[in-house]
């Protein structure tokens, strides 16, 4: 694999921080460093037009929703006072294939048990939300419907 200045190989993160997943880059991780309660990320399947929309764009090319989850969550608290996440409503005479929400649900529910499933927002409406979130992560999900817009919660104490 080709190296990159030394600190990444391509395509997959060389971690100097334990605990942090693999799949989490310094950009990404820095973002979710900066952001706010009630701030917003879209994970964005690899078919979105995310650099369209305006917001800061990170990438995560190859890397399915369900792994940057795992990566996210355990750094990351949900909004529990408005819906934390939130997903694009189907398309008339389009389908759904329900393993999608199905495994991202199980991710986060092993990270925030008390999670509720996502509000599903009709398709032109997702990208006027994900236009005002304070990052877009393009991902490597394949998979129709694959979006998801996290919102940020407040920080528990321990």
């Amino acid at each position: 694999m080709q190296k990159d200045h030394g600190y990444r190989v391509v395509g997959e993160w060389n971690n100097m921080l334990k605990g942090i997943s693999k799949f989490i880059g310094p950009e990404l991780l820095f973002a979710l460093h900066q952001m706010g309660h009630g701030d917003e990320i879209v994970l964005a399947d690899a078919h979105f037009p995310g650099h369209s929309l305006g917001p800061k764009v990170l990438r995560a090319d190859g890397v399915p929703v369900r792994d940057l989850l795992e990566g996210i969550l355990p750094l990351f608290e949900l909004d529990s006072y408005a819906p934390p996440m939130m997903m694009m409503e189907v398309v008339a005479e389009d389908t759904l294939d329900p393993a999608v929400e199905q495994d991202y649900m199980a991710v986060i529910k092993r990270h925030s048990p008390a999670a509720s499933n996502p509000v599903r927002i009709e398709r032109y409406a997702f990208y006027e939300r994900a236009k005002s979130a304070y990052a877009i992560v393009m991902t490597g999900e394949l998979r129709k419907y694959g979006n998801l817009i996290l919102k940020k919660g407040v920080t528990s104490i321990v």
